[in-house]
């Protein structure tokens, strides 16, 4: 491991697509950070990158030994690439989802603690300060009780997006795993762990081997009602992408929201921490207007703050925000909704995490 007090952390790229940029683009603005390595089959068709490129993994490891490795290939390479980073000792930031299985995902995340390896999940979202801020309003009851939560991430995705890239048209790269996942992560980071969930699929809009969009039912085990609605057929101004300055490649919509919180003495939206509530001395019901007001927080990019957060945990600073173990209850959720979508019946949580775990264990 390298040292706390070193002053550069020497980070691979593996994946150059859409993700792989983004991240590339972080850790060259950093000034903690430094690129040393890109992985990509097209390595010869990549320029301008500034530093050795390479077409497979375990080359660029067993040349460059860097650091830390950011992990954004295909979905499908996840488990194998990240095992591969850990077993060369450097510490991992592994784009979401963590693997297009549970039982993928519960291999790595046994690779990991057996191993004591440095690996972080990719949900950035976390890392934004108005999700850190909500979580502490929500916790402190400062709109009362929570009862229930709604969102919605909905945008048109180009064709390109499908042509250009075959395994985004593939199982296990529908709207669920490649966009909801990121909503998932958040609502059991701001509401804990989902009791029972039931979920409508289609593909109708684009009529692809995976589904376009999807609907999706939750009762927490804290008693919370939530849904949440996603689709990536479908035009629309709202959701995470569209609320926030978190990627240039996603036009900004000033005062739009995601999430809505519904609490017994107030409302909250998010991501832009617009608190709904009565005015001391007002009668708290239906009838009494309502005041908005903003929580407030200080602006910070999701990828920039994640990228930072990364490096202290590369030089053993910080444990992961989000680790292994608890991205595994996030793809508990995804394969839940799947499978309440194909059957049409509700899906209790902790029987079907039980499953997940026990079928796992019989093939291994």
């Amino acid at each position: 491991m390298i040292s706390a007090g070193s002053k550069i952390v020497r980070i691979a790229v593996v994946g150059a697509g859409f993700m792989g940029r983004q991240h590339i683009g972080f850790i060259r603005g950093s000034s903690r950070a430094e690129l040393v390595a890109v992985v990509d089959p097209r390595a010869d068709a990549l320029t301008g990158l500034d530093c050795p490129v390479f077409s497979e993994t375990r080359s660029m490891l067993d040349t460059v030994h860097p650091d830390a490795v950011v992990v954004a290939n295909p979905n499908a390479a996840h488990v194998d690439t990240a095992r591969e980073c850990i077993e060369a000792g450097a510490a991992v930031l592994l784009e979401k989802p963590m693997a297009s299985s549970y039982s993928a995902a519960l291999r790595l995340a046994d690779t990991v603690a057996r191993q004591r390896a440095r690996l972080l999940v990719g949900h950035q979202r976390r890392h934004h300060p108005a999700i850190a801020r909500a979580r502490a309003a929500i916790h402190a009851g400062e709109i009362g009780q929570v009862v229930a939560v709604s969102g919605m991430w909905s945008a048109r995705k180009d064709d390109a997006y499908f042509t250009d890239t075959p395994w985004h048209s593939e199982p296990g790269a529908g709207v669920t795993l490649i966009n909801l996942v990121h909503d998932l992560d958040l609502l059991r980071h701001l509401f804990g762990e989902p009791a029972e969930v039931q979920a409508m699929s289609s593909r109708h809009a684009r009529g692809l081997d995976v589904e376009d969009t999807v609907s999706v039912n939750l009762r927490f085990e804290s008693g919370v009602m939530g849904s949440f609605l996603a689709s990536d057929a479908g035009v629309s101004p709202w959701g995470w992408d569209q609320a926030t300055e978190d990627a240039a490649a996603f036009p900004f919509i000033p005062d739009m929201d995601a999430y809505r919180v519904v609490g017994t003495r107030g409302a909250l939206s998010l991501p832009n921490l617009a608190r709904f509530s009565y005015d001391a001395g007002v009668s708290p019901d239906w009838h009494s207007p309502l005041s908005r007001t903003h929580l407030s927080a200080s602006p910070r990019n999701s990828f920039e703050a994640q990228l930072d957060h990364f490096i202290d945990v590369a030089v053993g600073a910080a444990e992961p925000l989000i680790s292994a173990a608890d991205a595994l209850g996030t793809l508990a959720l995804v394969e839940a909704i799947a499978s309440s979508a194909r059957t049409g019946e509700p899906v209790d949580l902790a029987r079907f995490r039980a499953a997940l775990a026990s079928r796992a264990g019989a093939e291994t």
